[in-house]
């Protein structure tokens, strides 16, 4: 295995794995751990194809294309404004759930360690004026400081992980398995699921990384999307497992107090510390990867001039409309994580198909992923699903 192999599959469980993974528990809560763990694995399994998928869109477009002109190429301007609008819509709704749990957890960190009562909505703006700003200056200062932060996150879930996994209660898992799911639970938890494997935005990268190298980017696409598999699994087991899923639903999607009933599982001081810095963390690493996107897509739909005002204009398009969705829906971090699906699924799962089945009818050269229309077909209605089950929370 080579360097370019390895970092690539780094840069694939890194894209998934962040502040998905703390909504995780508190969207699976009602579920219970075993339903939770079937619901990962078949999402899992979904990522992993439609990635393939993806693939196999990009490799037969041409090496070296990005996604917005892969869709030009296939599905014409009509393809590229509905690729545009999701792609828009899918970073607002991330950001303004990031600000939401990052502002909820600023308020937890200063009580708990300064004994500061902080407002809820001073806290919104503070998080996005001071973490906002780093997405401004630029990517390779943000590339600099993810990398950094995103170690020492990888680090401390290792830590927390190890230091609670013995603490599982086999009778918490076994307990009301199947007994007390309804379709609400589900319905709840599929879309948050959904949106944590969400790692296909660097395919178009790797596939110029890597050179259009077709095994080698089927190997780091399915490994690199069963890292972040495995580090969800874990996570529900020492989460669910130990708190209890009937405990974590009644915190009503609160953040902190999912954070705060860990810290008091955990005897030693400095874990309970390990496990609030590793929130901090993956709360941040994937708040400046989302917004230095969404600030650069900004920048270039809106033809900024740059200079100092011009960086300023793309900042306030950038952060004020999530900023203000935070401000009026306090507790949304798992409720707007959840509407983060809708987009998600247009651009992982029903512009691929459309592209897929274009590019098929003009040729059958080149890398295909296996199963053909009928799996095509299914994707479709997983899609479907998905959409339903926000739709049917959020009325």
């Amino acid at each position: 295995m080579n360097l370019k192999f390895l970092g690539s599959i780094a840069i694939v469980a890194g894209t998934a794995i962040g502040a998905g993974m703390l909504a995780l528990p508190l969207a699976t809560a009602a579920l219970g751990v075993i339903p939770a763990l079937v619901l990962l694995i078949l999402v899992w399994g979904i990522s992993a194809y439609t990635s393939l998928l993806m693939l196999e869109i990009n490799l037969r477009s041409g090496v070296g294309d990005n996604v917005h002109a892969i869709t030009g190429k296939t599905l014409g301007k009509k393809g590229q404004l509905i690729q545009g609008a999701s792609f828009l819509s899918l970073l607002f709704a991330l950001t303004a759930a990031y600000l939401t749990g990052g502002s909820s957890l600023l308020v937890h960190r200063l009580e708990s360690v300064f004994a500061l009562q902080l407002d809820n909505q001073l806290a919104v703006v503070l998080f996005t004026l001071v973490l906002g700003s780093v997405a401004a200056l630029g990517v390779s200062w943000v590339d600099k400081l993810s990398r950094l932060l995103f170690s020492l996150m990888v680090v401390l879930l290792v830590l927390v992980v190890g230091f609670l996994l013995p603490e599982v209660r086999p009778s918490v898992i076994a307990a009301d398995a199947f007994e007390k799911v309804s379709t609400n639970a589900w319905m709840a938890a599929i879309p948050v699921v959904f949106t944590s494997f969400g790692f296909h935005v660097c395919i178009a990268t790797l596939v110029r990384y890597l050179d259009g190298d077709a095994p080698s980017l089927r190997k780091v696409l399915l490994i690199g999307s069963t890292i972040p598999l495995v580090c969800y699994i874990l996570w529900l087991m020492v989460t669910l497992g130990t708190v209890g899923g009937d405990t974590i639903n009644g915190f009503g999607g609160a953040l902190p107090k999912l954070i705060g009933a860990l810290q008091e599982l955990a005897a030693n001081p400095l874990v309970g510390q390990c496990i609030a810095v590793f929130a901090d963390l993956a709360l941040i690493t994937s708040f400046l990867g989302v917004t230095m996107s969404l600030f650069d897509f900004l920048s270039e739909l809106t033809r900024s001039q740059g200079g100092i005002w011009g960086r300023v204009q793309t900042w306030a398009i950038t952060f004020v409309p999530p900023m203000l969705c935070a401000l009026y829906v306090p507790e949304g971090f798992v409720a707007v994580l959840g509407f983060a699906a809708i987009p998600l699924v247009f651009m992982i799962i029903f512009l691929p198909i459309a592209m897929a089945l274009k590019q098929r009818a003009q040729s059958s050269d080149g890398y295909q992923v296996r199963g053909g229309n009928a799996v095509l077909g299914l994707l479709a209605l997983a899609g479907l699903v998905i959409i339903a089950a926000q739709l049917f929370v959020a009325l």
